[in-house]
């Protein structure tokens, strides 16, 4: 049978009405796990998007998620934590993504200093019409050597 959990939004709703009797945090292996007590009821704070039960690497950040909900008081049993089964969660597709995202910001600051250079080059500007014009004379010409190169 699959245990039913609870999801943040009806927790953050729960402690808004007061109806949270208590929290309990149990440690296990690889961190730790909030169960909820309200009601008649007690059920483990369960994931966004799996509803698997949540599980929090580092106490600190379980203290502070729970504190910001309205949460202040909680007991805690650590007979089960193993801090050595903690490791480093393994998320290529996260590492990809942070990954493209810093190519992007280097990008974009190369960028903006090119922009800057350009505007502060004290060369004055050629108006658009003599660029335009220029590349007009160059195109004419490799293409004339097109077809001299095909006859």
């Amino acid at each position: 049978m699959a245990t039913d959990t609870i999801d943040h939004g009806t927790l953050s709703r729960l402690v808004e009405a007061g109806a949270v009797r208590g929290a309990h945090i149990v440690g296990q292996p690889g961190g730790w796990a909030v169960m909820v007590r309200y009601g008649m009821h007690e059920r483990p704070l369960a994931t966004k998007n799996t509803r698997a039960v949540r599980v929090w690497r580092r106490f600190e950040t379980l203290a502070s998620y729970l504190k910001g909900i309205g949460l202040t008081q909680f007991d805690v049993d650590a007979a089960n934590f193993d801090q050595d089964a903690v490791t480093t969660a393994k998320r290529p597709d996260r590492a990809e993504a942070l990954k493209r995202a810093h190519e992007a910001a280097a990008y974009d600051a190369w960028f903006r200093e090119q922009v800057q250079a350009s505007i502060d080059d004290p060369r004055p500007s050629i108006p658009g019409e003599e660029v335009e014009a220029r590349f007009a004379k160059k195109r004419e010409a490799l293409r004339k050597r097109m077809v001299q190169g095909q006859a």
